[in-house]
């Protein structure tokens, strides 16, 4: 008992500054949309962290899962009324079923999955947007949850989600379970002759990764009320995701978050108002980090043999 306590120490106090840091921030930023729209690159970057940074695929349909639960926690809130918090869930379970659909891609590898992934998200944004489904979803003309508008709620929603995601990392981590996920990334054989369930924990993963995105987009939905298929299903959203995590080191617990925060502030401070200079330094970081940093910023202090998560 005395041996877990340590390990519990680290993701103890990266969730208590997580949560001192977006309590306190609106203290001092007012800019509810840029606190809120933060706090969801930093999940997303983290949710596609479990899945790439500990089995090593990457999803470049991510956005998939997460426009599905934005759309899901919106018609739930249309069609049955439900509590907006149950809706929310829902579109975690909406997204987390779309990934039990798409389970078979698990058995490809490397870029045929990335690819095949990316397709999957590509078809379920024309299904949403398909004119013909209006009716239902709004096709190409949007949807509107305007009644459960709670920009407060939302905001303290997304933080929530933000330290569930981060725990889960950090579970991965330290955990056994993060341990097999490790051993499978690194050799699926071996670790399947070393008594690893791969098919199971690789599905478990997965579905887990999703759900999480789909929450997070039914939130982002929810403090939006008024979006169209275009900004939920953008390819954007993966890309920002991907490079936010490579940025800051995936396979760790801090590395996504920093990478998110600091790419996210450096969008919005330049990329909005000059977006010429914002693509130049922008790419320039990239190619830096891939020279220099392969593993991200946490590898500057793993270099140094600090223990960080």
């Amino acid at each position: 008992m005395r041996k877990s306590i340590p390990s519990l120490r680290g993701p103890a106090i990266v969730l208590a500054v997580l949560a001192f840091v977006f309590l306190m921030a609106p203290e001092f930023y007012t800019n509810h949309s840029v606190l809120l729209t933060m706090m969801t690159f930093m999940g997303l970057a983290q949710g596609l962290n479990l899945l790439y940074g500990f089995t090593g695929y990457l999803p470049f349909g991510y956005v998939g899962f997460f426009g599905t639960g934005a759309y899901a926690t919106s018609l739930l809130v249309t069609f049955t009324g439900l509590p907006i918090l149950v809706c929310v869930l829902g579109g975690g379970l909406a997204a987390a079923l779309i990934a039990l659909i798409l389970g078979p891609l698990l058995r490809l590898s490397g870029a045929y999955f990335s690819i095949a992934n990316l397709a999957a998200s590509q078809i379920i944004y024309f299904i949403v947007a398909n004119e013909d489904l209006k009716s239902i979803t709004g096709g190409p003309y949007g949807i509107k949850i305007e009644q459960v508008y709670a920009p407060h709620a939302s905001y303290l929603t997304m933080l929530a989600l933000l330290l569930v995601v981060t725990a889960l990392a950090a579970y991965f981590r330290l955990s056994r379970f993060g341990l097999g996920l490790k051993a499978m990334n690194q050799d699926p054989v071996s670790a399947a002759f070393a008594g690893v369930n791969v098919v199971r924990e690789r599905l478990i993963v997965w579905l887990v990764s999703a759900a999480m995105a789909g929450m997070i987009g039914g939130t982002y939905a929810w403090d939006l009320s008024v979006f169209y298929p275009s900004a939920v299903f953008t390819l954007q959203i993966s890309v920002f995701a991907i490079v936010f995590a490579l940025f800051g080191g995936v396979g760790t617990v801090i590395g996504p978050l920093l990478g998110a925060a600091v790419l996210y502030m450096l969008y919005d401070g330049i990329g909005v108002s000059a977006p010429q200079y914002f693509e130049l330094i922008y790419g320039a970081l990239i190619v830096g980090l891939v020279l220099f940093l392969p593993n991200g910023l946490m590898s500057l202090l793993t270099r140094r043999r600090i223990n960080v998560l």
